[in-house]
């Protein structure tokens, strides 16, 4: 969706999934500062209004937006924190560097999300021009750090929903007839473990 004429970042707190006990990390690029800055505020301002506390968000600081990929992947291993999210902007300018540092970054957290569990969520402007970031950092086309700290929550809902990362609450297994458990090998932690097969639990009528 092209976040012109939208101000994508209005949402109801109580609506969202609650950030109480968990921890998050931003990682925000150091160039374009008054932008990135920006941006991490939003997002620790939607992560707080969802009941985070302050302790738990960590703000680490890199120079640019290719240092991003480094810095989350170390946070990733360090299996310290529920979610994170790289904050970075670049802007086009006259050579092919816009390019590369786009693609650098893109492709990094894509590989980071599918190499491990703890959700990197991409909070990076590409713009054409400075108005253009302004714009999407707390101007009038809202903070794409708020959205980005909508966005981890969903994901970790929906990851201990499915993936039972995290316990799931008494309310969240109603929705669900747990059919099956296998149990299997695995690498960290223990030599086995299990994998729970949850169907969705419809009413009579839909059937």
């Amino acid at each position: 969706m092209a976040t012109a004429g939208n101000n994508l970042s209005q949402y109801d707190p109580e609506a969202l999934p609650k950030a109480t006990n968990m921890r998050f990390a931003c990682v925000v690029s150091e160039w374009n500062h008054d932008v990135t800055d920006a941006l991490y505020l939003g997002a620790r301002e939607a992560l707080e209004a969802c009941g985070a506390a302050k302790m738990d968000i960590r703000h680490i600081s890199v120079p640019g937006a290719v240092e991003l990929t480094y810095a989350c992947k170390k946070l990733c291993e360090s299996e310290e924190y529920d979610a994170i999210i790289a904050i970075g902007n670049v802007i086009q300018g006259e050579t092919k560097h816009f390019d590369f540092v786009c693609n650098s970054v893109t492709q990094g957290v894509t590989e980071l999300n599918l190499r491990f569990d703890t959700p990197v969520i991409f909070c990076v402007l590409t713009d054409n021009n400075k108005q253009q970031s302004l714009d999407r950092a707390g101007g009038k086309h809202g903070n794409k750090g708020i959205e980005a700290a909508v966005a981890a929550l969903k994901w970790l809902a929906f990851a201990r929903l499915y993936f039972a990362k995290k316990p799931i609450t008494s309310n969240q297994l109603s929705e669900f007839n747990l059919i099956l458990c296998i149990r299997f090998p695995i690498k960290r932690k223990s030599s086995l473990g299990w994998i729970f097969f949850l169907l969705p639990h419809h009413s009579k009528q839909q059937y």
